[in-house]
């Protein structure tokens, strides 16, 4: 018993006395020499350590070296793919002892990694050649076999860390480049043939992220095949995943896609891109769908998203060239574009202050130069339909609409919609290839609600009455008050049953009369502003106004009613904001009601309609009224003379 122990003894002390001398027995520059002999037969690449390289022991053989340095390919932008301050290696002893070098697990220290991808499409990353595989039941194919790794070859590696550099990406196809910095991950790579697992975080453009990636696998990678990938990043500013294929040496994506986010302006104030927008205005987002990616093609499908208030389901394709292309087929639900509107058309904001009575403030045109060079950095042809459209005070109900954009000239088409009871189609023309800005519109609308489309329009709820109104304008500018100083085209409507408020012109008409005839009314009384308690009913209102440089002078208006008839013409001043119109207007001489066709009138009178257009006066031209009713004195005396 006390030899087996003795031998024991000298047993674990002979074992003892060989891993310390192991370092010794076994020199660094030995199990260096084994590791880079295989790398450069495996990959063609020379493996170089600068600094020093020691090995320990205890608890584990462990190899550290320093100033690593692994060379790119030849026609490579830079000398090295990859270069650390220091690399510790984990070597399993019997491997050391067998002299079939694996690694079990290594740290990396500031490591610079560079991919990068060549103009004729050559890639740094694929390391080793293909070898044709073919098993002895395999049917042999046209290609000789299916392609793997040189038989033997595997890394398994337990645990990789990698802490601080960094990772570069260069694109010489499309002269782009990305850098990621401060890397903190965790790395498993059981077998090149299984699942690699990286987890932790990096660093891109000053912004944290955190990332779970999963490829299967490795060995696919290397060869340039095919592989899967699941990655999932999560920052303060969005959340991306994507779960899907990589194919064609990483020039093929597809898959499905997800990105979300709590601000717009943020993203693009991390991207050095200012976004001028509203507190309420491109903030959340979120976008879902499959997702293809090859070449400069950029697909989805069954697309859903949502921004801020807003969703958005369709399909949609990107041609990613100098001017990107975009084509798509999309459901917006109700659209109110008033938060995405600049401030200077924005929607006036409520005060929150009621009054009986507020004063009408005078139009003034905005002079802010507007930019639209935008419209030349992109082409497009988008068709879109919306259960709803809010533009301002404007609210339409159902819609179609169609979206051309190409070369700076865009063409909004509503191929159908429904607004204020009625249906209307339309079409805006804009060619902003250069300032000054070219525009045409043109608009018909049918069953339309006078009323509440002139007053959600242009604020003007003085006509009341149902029927047609069209719409043929051009201009040219580059501001508001360029757009309406340019202005033409022409104007037309005709409603029915309806009546213009603010004023009784029947009732006027007769006291007109009695004060030229003699009736002892006073004139001041009959010099008075808009009144909404008073209005003039008519069966039948139809005018035309033609525009030139935002002024018209050539229009014709014609009124109807069961008491009176009116014929209107004078000027519109746009750009200065007023009016100088002259009605005509006759009492009926039958009052058979609504269905008379009976034209001639009476007593006729005309009315001036005249100031700026927030503050119009309404009176009878008692001048003009009475020299007629002179001239027609004179007349009766001059036949009473001759009889």
């Amino acid at each position: 018993m006390k030899t087996f122990a003795k031998v024991i003894g000298f047993l674990l002390l002979g074992i003892v006395a060989l891993i310390v001398a192991l370092p010794f027995i076994i020199p660094v520059d030995y199990i260096f020499k084994q590791v880079t002999q295989s790398v450069e037969q495996t990959t063609g690449r020379t493996l170089e350590i600068k600094g020093e390289k020691s090995l320990s022991v205890f608890p584990k053989l462990k190899l550290e070296l320093n100033d690593v340095a692994f060379s790119n390919f030849k026609q490579g932008s830079q000398a090295n793919m990859a270069a650390m301050e220091q690399l510790a290696i984990h070597i399993p002893y019997l491997s050391v002892l067998s002299g079939d070098i694996k690694l079990e697990k290594f740290v990396i220290k500031n490591p610079n990694i560079l991919l990068e991808k060549m103009p004729n499409g050559d890639v740094n990353w694929q390391l080793v050649k293909a070898t044709s595989v073919q098993g002895e039941s395999a049917t042999p194919s046209k290609q000789g076999g299916s392609q793997g790794l040189p038989e033997g070859l595997d890394i398994q590696l337990g645990e990789v860390a990698v802490y601080g550099g960094s990772f570069t990406y260069i694109d010489h196809q499309n002269n782009t480049s990305q850098k990621v910095t401060d890397l903190d991950l965790a790395i498993q790579l059981p077998s090149l043939k299984k699942d690699l697992e990286v987890k932790g975080a990096v660093t891109y453009l000053a912004e944290k992220f955190e990332l779970d990636v999963i490829l299967a696998t490795p060995e696919k990678l290397l060869l340039g095949q095919d592989f899967t990938l699941k990655t999932a990043l999560d920052s303060r500013l969005a959340k991306f995943n994507f779960d899907g294929l990589v194919a064609k040496q990483m020039t093929d994506f597809s898959g499905q896609l997800e990105l979300s986010g709590d601000s717009i302006k943020n993203l693009l104030k991390w991207q050095n891109q200012s976004l001028d927008a509203k507190e309420n205005a491109f903030n959340q987002f979120a976008v879902s769908a499959k997702m293809h990616f090859a070449g400069q093609q950029f697909n989805l499908k069954e697309l859903t998203a949502t921004l801020d208030e807003l969703a958005i389901k369709g399909n949609a394709n990107i041609t990613l060239t100098d001017i990107p292309n975009i084509t798509a087929k999309l459901d917006l639900g109700m659209l109110n574009v008033n938060p995405y509107l600049p401030e200077s058309i924005d929607v006036p904001k409520d005060t929150g202050t009621e009054t009986t009575e507020s004063k009408p403030q005078p139009i003034v045109w905005d002079e802010t130069a507007i930019d639209l060079s935008a419209l030349n950095s992109v082409n497009a042809d988008i068709g879109i339909v919306a259960t709803g459209f809010q533009f301002k005070e404007i609210k339409l109900g159902q819609t179609e609409l169609a979206l051309k954009l190409k070369n700076g000239t865009a063409q909004l088409g509503l191929n159908k919609f429904k607004a204020y009871e009625g249906n209307g189609t339309g079409q805006v023309v804009l060619v902003a290839k250069r300032a000054p800005y070219k525009m045409n519109t043109s608009f018909s609308f049918e069953g339309i609600q006078a009323e509440p489309l002139l007053t959600d329009a242009v604020g003007f709820d003085k006509l009341m009455g149902k029927g047609e109104l069209t719409i043929a304008l051009n201009t040219q500018g580059q501001s508001q008050k360029e757009f309406v100083n340019a202005l033409h085209g022409a104007i037309g409507f005709g409603f029915k049953d309806g009546a213009v408020k603010g004023a009784n012109i029947a009732a006027m008409v007769r006291s007109a009369e009695k004060l030229i005839n003699g009736g002892g009314l006073d004139a001041k009384g009959l010099e008075k502003g808009f009144d909404n308690a008073e209005k003039t009913d008519f069966s039948a209102l139809t005018g035309n106004f033609q525009f030139v440089d935002g002024v018209s002078k050539q229009n014709d208006l014609s009124l109807k009613s069961p008491l009176i008839r009116v014929t209107g013409n004078g000027d519109i001043d746009l750009p200065a904001a007023k009016i100088n119109y002259r009605l005509v207007t006759g009492v009926v001489d039958s009052i058979e009601g609504q269905g008379t066709q009976d034209e001639s009138t009476g007593f006729k009178i005309p009315i001036r309609l005249k100031g700026p257009l927030h503050d119009v006066q309404v009176k009878p031209d008692i001048g003009d009224a009475a020299k007629e009713k002179a001239k027609d004195k004179i007349k009766d005396k001059l036949k009473n003379l001759f009889n």
